[in-house]
């Protein structure tokens, strides 16, 4: 009776252990494409004037931290920073540097241009952002950025 028990235990045992999901293992390599990809959809939506879209790459908490102005939070009033954006006729260039991170959130450094149509660059600077994994895409959570160009002065 004792052997039939422990054969029983044993038996659940292994079967219990088989029957868990196993979770894939974060890739961070694949992390920094889909942070790339998304980098690119920004731009493309920017430069197509959807500054809803661009919103909507932020999550629901997200905050836009753009210098020499206060934090911009809610997606309808990142949507009018970037309604804002769009009427400049001018191209956002990403680039990504480094991440690092877990399968829940991803921090990013890049650099950034701004070009005008005509060519000329309005603006470079460097970046961070926290992605977030929300609904199974990464969105961004914390954008914050500045200029590496000098400030203007009256």
């Amino acid at each position: 009776m004792k052997k039939l028990l422990l054969g029983l235990l044993v038996s659940a045992s292994l079967i219990a252990c088989t029957n868990q999901e196993t979770k894939p293992a974060f890739d961070l390599n694949n992390a920094k494409k889909e942070i790339e990809a998304a980098n690119k959809e920004i731009s493309d939506l920017l430069s197509k004037g959807d500054s809803v879209g661009a919103a909507n790459m932020y999550s629901k908490e997200g905050k836009l931290m753009i210098n020499n102005m206060p934090s911009i939070t809610g997606k309808e009033n990142i949507a009018s920073f970037w309604s804002g954006f769009t009427k400049m006729g001018a191209d956002l260039s990403l680039t990504t540097i480094e991440i690092w991170g877990d399968e829940n959130y991803i921090t990013e450094e890049g650099l950034l241009e701004i070009k005008l149509k005509d060519g000329k660059i309005a603006d470079k600077g460097k970046y961070v952002v926290v992605w977030k994994k929300e609904d199974g895409k990464w969105k961004l959570h914390r954008d914050l950025s500045n200029s590496d160009l000098p400030a203007a002065t009256k």
